[in-house]
Order: structure tokens, then C-alpha cells, then sequence
């Protein structure tokens, strides 16, 4: 059974001022995605499900989903504001702009998942080797299995020089994830230290060797029943907070704490580069232009 991709891609991207899960980086007008869903495909995974807003429906389709689907098994759905809410929750969150997050946006696709399948942003660079040793796994269990995965990053590897990140810091035992504490504003300092503020203003010094998360999960669809659970607790708490976010990582965790499953932990040595921000557009190409001349990526990623 090959396992899916399914990419979040329905951001908003405020910080980045631009729509930059359909940004070219390539030297042909590809976008990050595309090496994303190429390496996926040679890491033997089966199909790509991408979750996007309507909105940029026509430019998604024009700029990046039509020509991986000339390659690849591809489909999309919409995260939509409505979607998975009660007439009463919609009442309560009217207008609201931002989207409900990445664990709404993975249920928005439930419909669309028939194997064990893993998660990826849209806006961040994984490297071949964490979807071959994910995809190894995935390939391994069934829909029912308890037993999920997810790929760490190190820190100091995942960090932005044009700004502060978001990352979930990773408790690990025996290469299983203890927990992930979201950490919502990592950066820099001027004395090139690594801080994480928190929401109180507390700040607190990180050594840059912590594992964190990066949103590279694995998962059967048995857990979707967890995050149906975390889904209906978050809403019951949030329908009228206009910035609330039911987390991904939050709500893998939850199968955790409440004995529903593990997570087993798989590391990756590659440093991690995205588009966050408007200057990163330059690093990333020029970090995809060296790995096409190493020959990592063929000049030309698809054939059509």
C-alpha cells in the first residue's frame, strides 16, 4: 500500500506579503512544492492531496497543480471557514480571517485519505531523505495501526536570520516523542543567540541542538479519530477567538497523552530552508540552483 502526501497550502502568508506556496524557486518556474511532491514520489509514495483555499484555486491550478498532475496522482480539497463548523459556530466567528489552523486544515481532507499518509507545509524544504525514511514506514503499516511517525529537525538547522519562526520543541525517549511544546517566536538576538519569547514575554536562551518539529508527520488514518476529539474540544473553547489555532503538533500530542498511540521519532541531518519571508524567495533558489548542479535535481523536474 503506498502511502499519500498530503500538503498543507492553504496559508495566508502574511509575513511573506504573497501567496508563496506558488512562488517559483526552480530554474523553470517550479515551485517548492514541486521538488517536495518529486521527492516524495521517488520515496514511493502513491499520490499528493494538497489543501488549499479557494480563493487561489485558478492560480494554484495554473502555476504549480496542472503540471504535477501531468506526473503524479494529484487531487486537491478546500479549507474553507465554514468547513467541519455548526451553523452556531459559524454565527460565532464571523469575521474572523485567519484560517482555523493545521489540524483543521488535515480533517478538511479526511474524505480524501484512503492510506497511512504523511503531512508537509507547503513553505518549508524537508530534503529527499526524510520522505524515503517515512515513506519506508508508511509503506509498513496498515489504516488501523496505532503506531504514527514523525521526522525531527535540529534546531539550530531550521532557524531564519530575516525573522522570527514558530516550532514545536520536541521531548524524545528511546526514539519516541515524549511531547512537542509549541514554541511561538524563536529568533535570533544581536549577541546571535537563539530566544524563544513567550506569550507573557519571558524569554528563555535555547541551545540550538533541541529537536523540533517541522510539521513532517506520518500517521494512519485511525488518527483521525483523535484529532476529531482535539477538533471538537478546540472549537467548544475558541469559536469566538478571532486568532485562535487548533495545531497539528498540539494534536498529535493528544494521542499521546491520552494513550491512543505513539509517535515514533525519525531524525533528519538536512538544513532546512523555506519561504517565510520576502528575502528567503533568493536563498531558497539559490539553495535549489546548487543542489540541481550537484545533481541532486534534474535540470528539468518533470518530463511534461
Amino acid at each position: 500500500m503506498k502511502p499519500t502526501l498530503l500538503v498543507l497550502a492553504a496559508g495566508m502568508g502574511s509575513r511573506y506579503g504573497g501567496v508563496k506556496q506558488i512562488d517559483s524557486v526552480g530554474l523553470h518556474g517550479e515551485c517548492l512544492l514541486d521538488f517536495a511532491t518529486y521527492d516524495a514520489m521517488k520515496s514511493g509514495f502513491g499520490k499528493v492531496v494538497f489543501i488549499i483555499r479557494k480563493d487561489i484555486e485558478e492560480a494554484f491550478r495554473e502555476r504549480l497543480f496542472d503540471r504535477i498532475a501531468k506526473n503524479f496522482d494529484a487531487e486537491y480539497v478546500f479549507q474553507q471557514h465554514e468547513s467541519l463548523l455548526t451553523a452556531q459556530q459559524i454565527q460565532d466567528s464571523q469575521g474572523r480571517e485567519k484560517p482555523w489552523g493545521t489540524t483543521h486544515a488535515v480533517l478538511c481532507a479526511e474524505k480524501n485519505i484512503k492510506t497511512p499518509f504523511a503531512v508537509i507545509n507547503s513553505d518549508d524544504y524537508y530534503g529527499r531523505k526524510a520522505f524515503e525514511e517515512l515513506g519506508k514506514y508508511l509503506s509498513s503499516i496498515d489504516n488501523d495501526c496505532r503506531e504514527h511517525a514523525m521526522v525531527g529537525y535540529v534546531l539550530g538547522n531550521t532557524m531564519s536570520h530575516s525573522g522570527s519562526v514558530s516550532r514545536g520543541v520536541c521531548s524524545v525517549k528511546d526514539n519516541m516523542l515524549e511531547s512537542i511544546v509549541e514554541n511561538l517566536k524563536i529568533y535570533y538576538d544581536e549577541k546571535n543567540q537563539i530566544i524563544s519569547e513567550m506569550p507573557d514575554g519571558q524569554k528563555k536562551l535555547l541551545t540550538g541542538k533541541e529537536w523540533v518539529s517541522m510539521n513532517l508527520f506520518g500517521f494512519s488514518p485511525k488518527a483521525f479519530e483523535e484529532f476529531h476529539v482535539y477538533w471538537d474540544n478546540f472549537m467548544a473553547a475558541n469559536s469566538k477567538a478571532p486568532k485562535a489555532e487548533a495545531l497539528l503538533p498540539v494534536a498529535a500530542s493528544d494521542i499521546i497523552a491520552h494513550k491512543e498511540g505513539i509517535i515514533k521519532f525519525f531524525t533528519s541531518p538536512e538544513t532546512w530552508f523555506g519561504m517565510t519571508y520576502p528575502d528567503d524567495r533568493q536563498i531558497v533558489k539559490d539553495e535549489i540552483a546548487k543542489k540541481i548542479s550537484s545533481g541532486y535535481y534534474p535540470e528539468k523536474l518533470w518530463e511534461k
